[in-house]
């Protein structure tokens, strides 16, 4: 379904955030017959729905919102209404046409689109993606889940987007080159369950991209994916990381050398795959990897991390400490431990607690030797998960603060103590930056 689809027919957009604006202003440009928001969760926080906006579209709160929603030809949710939520699921069970924005847009847009999904990597791959694209001459608009909506973004010859599991859901139309970095089990609560997570986060594929780009590392998506024909990166068939010229690691197209590994500012063996998946892209859209290796290095190593992902500050101490707070699962956890292996390690853990399963957590661990702290609401948890582990320290701090202060006491010179909570922010926090906002300043005045 395109835009120019919904000339002449009623419309309710559902939900009043950027994407439920942004969605309410292109619609109105193609001439709905009637077109409606409703929002279902206005509270202090809601900005208010005023302007152009309300004339375009009259806003529709609370229980009465549903039926609105029942009457449009057409409902255009929002990401964050989850696959759960009773009154989508309701208006499934009746038939209803239930699409995004993200989705209107693909289809005017998907032949110059790469979309990047996964449930780890996927927007440092997409930056990289976007980044090394525009070093090699190739101009290129970065968005998506990086909150610019899809219906925001100008015209352009080639887009790279940063995809979540909620936007890829409602796609009936893939992006020419379709890439997954990651699947493990994540946002369970918000899709009804694991499968119901890898069917929503696979569907990126399932409207003949032409080409698909894999992490080749990557288990659980193998699995996923069969015998489906990809590009997988990380093999000896693709861009992976080998012994090079020198002896030490390089990355390499198939058996030729591009540059060392030591180019990349980037810590960890999961951050190497994601570099993987993004040269690969690039080979895919015709760049020469080979001829263009050496302005490659220079952007490689030019790239600067995101923010709250593997952020290292280092201390007068001596300590290294690391703000990997994005880390919302046992699986980033995971990726951040292994990222500081053979370093003395002190791993802060808690947050929101959703249910999680913390026993992958507890098998990576069996046999390493660090210290981990845990912190309200689910630090207690996970502690009790890690119980019994021969060479695991295993401490409980009432705050993010307390925990830093232990911290300092408990790592030994030069070693790292690395907030990678394995849970989300909300609840203790107002968001993933104020959770980062209170480590930096523990950081600072605790002694």
């Amino acid at each position: 379904m395109r835009l120019s689809d919904l000339r002449g027919r009623t419309v309710a957009v559902w939900g009043a955030g950027r994407e439920g604006r942004a969605a309410v202003t292109a619609i109105a440009a193609h001439g709905p017959a009637d077109l409606v928001a409703v929002d279902d969760s206005a509270n202090f926080l809601t900005l208010p729905w005023e302007g152009p906006l309300a004339a375009a579209a009259p806003l529709v709160t609370g229980e009465e919102g549903f039926a609105r929603l029942a009457a449009a030809d057409v409902v255009v949710r929002s990401p964050g209404v989850p696959q759960t939520h009773p009154w989508l699921v309701e208006l499934r069970r009746r038939g209803a046409t239930v699409t995004q924005g993200t989705a209107l847009w693909m289809a005017d847009h998907g032949a110059r689109t790469v979309g990047v999904t996964g449930s780890k990597g996927k927007s440092t791959t997409s930056s990289l993606i976007s980044h090394l694209l525009t070093a090699v001459g190739r101009p290129n608009v970065f968005g998506g889940n990086i909150g610019v909506p899809t219906l925001d973004l100008p015209e352009a010859e080639l887009y790279v987007l940063e995809l979540s599991s909620y936007q890829c859901s409602d796609l009936t139309d893939s992006p020419r080159i379709a890439v997954v970095t990651s699947l493990f089990p994540e946002h369970l609560d918000a899709h009804g369950g694991e499968r119901e997570y890898y069917r929503d986060k696979l569907n990126l594929l399932a409207y003949g991209p032409n080409t698909v780009v894999v992490n080749g590392g990557d288990p659980r998506l193998l699995v996923e994916l069969g015998d489906r024909a990809a590009v997988r990166a990380g093999t000896a068939d693709s861009v992976n990381v080998a012994g090079g010229p020198d002896g030490t690691p390089w990355f390499h197209r198939v058996d030729r050398p591009l540059f060392p590994r030591a180019v990349l500012p980037l810590v960890g063996r999961h951050n190497e795959g994601n570099l993987c998946v993004a040269l690969a892209v690039l080979d895919a859209l015709g760049v020469d990897l080979v001829d263009s290796k050496d302005t490659l290095a220079v952007a490689v190593a030019e790239f600067q991390g995101l923010a709250h992902r593997l952020t290292e500050i280092v201390d007068p101490s001596g300590l290294t400490f690391v703000d990997d707070t994005l880390a919302t699962s046992p699986y980033a956890a995971i990726h951040a431990i292994d990222a500081y292996d053979g370093r003395p390690l002190t791993v802060i853990v808690g947050g929101n607690d959703r249910g999680v399963d913390y026993s992958p957590l507890r098998e990576h661990l069996a046999e390493r030797e660090l210290t981990v702290i845990g912190i309200p609401d689910s630090g207690p948890r996970i502690i009790e998960a890690l119980d019994g582990l021969p060479k695991v320290r295993t401490e409980l701090v009432d705050d993010l603060t307390d925990a830093v202060r232990l911290a300092r006491q408990l790592t030994p010179a030069g070693g790292v103590v690395l907030l990678s909570p394995a849970a989300p922010s909300y609840g203790r926090f107002r968001n993933f930056e104020h959770r980062s906002e209170v480590f930096a300043q523990a950081i600072r005045t605790t002694p």
